[in-house]
């Protein structure tokens, strides 16, 4: 009996710690980052189903259920996934959301910044690929820490110990990143839709020349011809089918040009494993990709 009235003792004077919210997340880039943060094993749905293009997927309504029943969704915004802005915009009482996009101190860049676009897209539009800028992720690692311990007080030491050695692998990518593509900032490459600036810009290589615009929509007659003269004058090196995506087209703009054809690209991480490495993988994934091709 003396035993059992000291474990009751116990049990009653230790804090019993809250369980993690169950975190909702646009895409798996985004769902890499917040598990990251919040550890092997974490609750975190991801809204976007493999292969499925992240501007035009439209939500399931086990989806919208799961969303509902939510702790914290955290997305990139309407400006990628404008599918999921009615949704968020009228989330259950209790149901906490963090706008990536929106995050302060967040490097943001429009389209039609650099000569590889195509001058009908609508220039104030936010080039919404944010991630492939190693800076913004770093930074969102924090914002999604701090959204988790607004949620879960118990755990935001934790945490924040996670964001922070997450940060620092970033860094240490970055570092090997800059050194592999250093010697490639002269060449020009192609690509099927305008999802690289952010990654050209940070690691100092010419802007992509993109065959389709932001949303990856099918490009017209027009756009096709464009494209193959602005090749021909870029002196174009590699070209880079997408994952998702019909590879013909690039095919197409680069025929008789002479250019190599590169791996496939992934901007949004659908050929990389579902887990917490993710976004590590499709940035190392990128990188060797252009690398490859670039040094035949």
């Amino acid at each position: 009996m003396r035993l059992l009235l000291s474990t009751l003792a116990f049990l009653a004077a230790t804090p019993v710690l809250a369980e993690p919210p169950r975190v909702v997340a646009d895409t798996p880039v985004t769902a890499s980052l917040v598990r990251q943060v919040m550890g092997e094993g974490a609750p975190v749905q991801v809204l976007l189903p493999q292969g499925a293009s992240a501007h035009h997927h439209q939500m399931r309504p086990s989806d919208a259920r799961g969303l509902q029943e939510a702790g914290l969704l955290v997305w990139t915004g309407p400006e990628l996934t404008p599918w999921l802005d009615r949704a968020a915009g009228s989330l259950a009482d209790g149901v906490a959301q963090l706008r990536l996009l929106e995050v302060p101190g967040t490097h943001l860049r429009r389209y039609g910044e650099d000569h590889g676009h195509d001058h009908d897209h609508d220039h104030d539009s936010t080039d919404p690929h944010a991630w492939l800028d190693p800076a913004n992720a770093r930074l969102w690692l924090t914002a999604i820490a701090e959204a988790l311990a607004a949620k879960d007080p118990d755990n935001a030491e934790t945490y924040a110990r996670n964001a922070a050695r997450a940060g620092q692998r970033i860094a240490d990518l970055d570092a090997s990143l800059q050194a592999r593509l250093a010697p490639h900032e002269k060449a020009s490459l192609v690509v099927f839709h305008d999802a690289y600036g952010y990654f050209t810009d940070h690691y100092g290589l010419r802007p992509a020349i993109a065959v389709s615009l932001g949303d990856a929509s099918a490009p017209s007659a027009a756009r096709l011809s464009a494209i193959r003269d602005q090749i021909a004058a870029a002196g174009a090196a590699c070209a880079f089918p997408e994952h998702a995506s019909d590879p013909k087209l690039v095919r197409m703009v680069i025929e008789g040009s002479g250019i190599r054809m590169g791996d496939e690209l992934s901007p949004e991480g659908g050929t990389e494993s579902r887990g917490p490495d993710l976004y590590f993988d499709l940035m190392g994934a990128m990188a060797q990709a252009i690398d490859d091709c670039l040094s035949r």
